[in-house]
């Protein structure tokens, strides 16, 4: 998928697919990178997250822009408006949840970050990451902070499945989780604090590099 939707991005940044100009059909598309039309579909759907294009049902896949939008869309939200939500939400969440967690939110946070080791399937695993968070969330003794979370799972799910097709995370993300649940379990508020804070940094990081096409 990374490298077909690498070729695709090149065409359109070239000028060989301008402005106006509908992309082959899927199918067409499948028979050329020899790979199956689902691994066209997310390509086509990582152009559309950076920007680059636009879907129209019925009509096929238009390009939009000759290169990357500064803030990707996921769903009806920016990667700038998730990062920003998720600073002010999460990170102060995950100092609640230091201090608040009961046993069995430990043990929940404990058995997801095991699966999510373990997983290898991209979509189980989005699956796994956007429960985690919201895990999260619940630990923090506000329900309100968890109605929150829910209102952008499915946003968070789409950025983090880009995240880990175009920017390699998911091994990075659960090493960052495990510091997270860690603090959590330790009752250390700042730990706690500063693994989030350096989670959703990498976050940014990555998406920042997938823009510039450093990835």
């Amino acid at each position: 998928m990374e490298a077909v939707l690498a070729h695709l991005r090149r065409l359109i940044e070239s000028g060989e697919y301008a402005v106006g100009v509908k992309l082959p059909s899927e199918a067409a598309l499948s028979r050329e990178f020899e790979v199956s039309r689902s691994v066209v579909r997310e390509a086509l759907r990582g152009l559309q997250a950076l920007g680059m294009t636009e879907s129209k049902t019925g009509k096929g896949t238009f390009v939009t822009a000759t290169g990357p939008a500064e803030h990707p869309t996921f769903g009806p939200y920016s990667a700038r408006d998730l990062i920003e939500v998720r600073r002010h939400v999460e990170i102060p969440v995950a100092g609640y949840a230091a201090l608040r967690r009961s046993q069995d939110d430990l043990d929940l946070l404990a058995h997801l970050v095991d699966r999510m080791d373990a997983e290898t399937d991209n979509t189980a695993w989005v699956a796994l990451d956007s429960l985690f968070h919201i895990t999260i969330a619940q630990s923090s003794g506000n329900p309100v902070f968890g109605k929150v979370i829910e209102e952008i799972r499915d946003a968070l799910a789409r950025q983090s499945a880009f995240l880990n097709q175009l920017g390699g995370r998911r091994r990075r993300s659960n090493v960052e989780h495990r510091a997270i649940v860690t603090a959590i379990a330790e009752g250390s508020e700042s730990a706690a604090v500063a693994a989030m804070t350096a989670h959703l940094q990498h976050v940014e990081d990555t998406l920042t590099s997938i823009v510039n096409g450093d990835q």
